[in-house]
């Protein structure tokens, strides 16, 4: 399998707090890679550093065989990685259409024509043209996700995070976005999805465990679930 992504004994600290701890892990092109650890194992702290929004404090990282450690956030966006947030944040006096154009545009750094159809590609890739002129800040929860979704394709990435996009959905409307997550690697696009809700890592070909910053745990799903020290993480040591 080839790489697309490394990070080589990454650290980060914030002042005397070590959020992530010379973490090391790799994700192979066109797989789901699933990231799990209790609330404060440093998971976002993690898609920071991928997407250049901090810098690490040492170690370092590679997307497609170049270290990208010190690459602003723009050029890595520009380079292929794309990300969503938990909070769907849309510019809500724009129209879905407007919101997905400014990704392709800024993002891609399309104009003309050619953005307009990949905005109109993105927007139905995620099931919402019915919905393309609709202001963004009346959109339900469901649709938000997958404008939010919308908004990280519309940059074109080869290498996608996902940041708990099931949070806060009824279990019918987490299964719609699941489904549209798979489809989204079907097309080729590599993921890196952060989700505490189980029945969603089913689909992830590796699951990464992180507990205080650090490796816990890598491997299938299977393995995962049934490793002890995961167990201790979760549940406790007496459980």
């Amino acid at each position: 399998m080839e790489e697309i992504f490394s990070a080589k004994n990454i650290t980060k600290k914030f002042g005397e707090l070590v959020a992530v701890d010379e973490l090391c892990f790799e994700v192979y092109k066109g797989e789901i890679l699933g990231l799990m650890g209790p609330n404060g194992a440093g998971k976002t702290t993690v898609f920071n550093l991928i997407t250049g929004v901090h810098p690490p404090t040492s170690g370092k990282i590679y997307f497609e065989g170049t270290e990208i450690s010190n690459v602003p956030a723009w050029k890595r966006c520009r380079m292929g990685i794309g990300r969503t947030y938990q909070v769907p944040l849309p510019f809500e006096r724009m129209t879905v259409y407007e919101n997905v154009l400014v990704g392709v545009a800024h993002g891609n750094g399309l104009w003309g024509r050619t953005a307009y159809k990949q905005a109109f590609d993105t927007i139905e890739i995620c099931g919402l043209h019915g919905k393309k002129d609709i202001l963004a800040g009346k959109l339900s929860l469901l649709d938000r996700k997958r404008l939010e979704l919308a908004k990280a394709l519309s940059s074109s990435p080869k290498l996608l995070l996902i940041d708990e996009v099931a949070a806060g959905l009824t279990e019918p409307e987490a299964d719609l976005l699941f489904k549209l997550v798979k489809s989204i690697n079907d097309e080729g696009i590599t993921i890196i999805w952060v989700e505490h809700i189980l029945k969603m890592m089913q689909g992830v070909d590796r699951l990464l465990v992180i507990m205080k910053g650090q490796n816990l745990c890598c491997g299938c799903l299977e393995d995962v679930m049934n490793n002890k020290d995961v167990h201790e993480a979760y549940l406790g040591v007496e459980a």
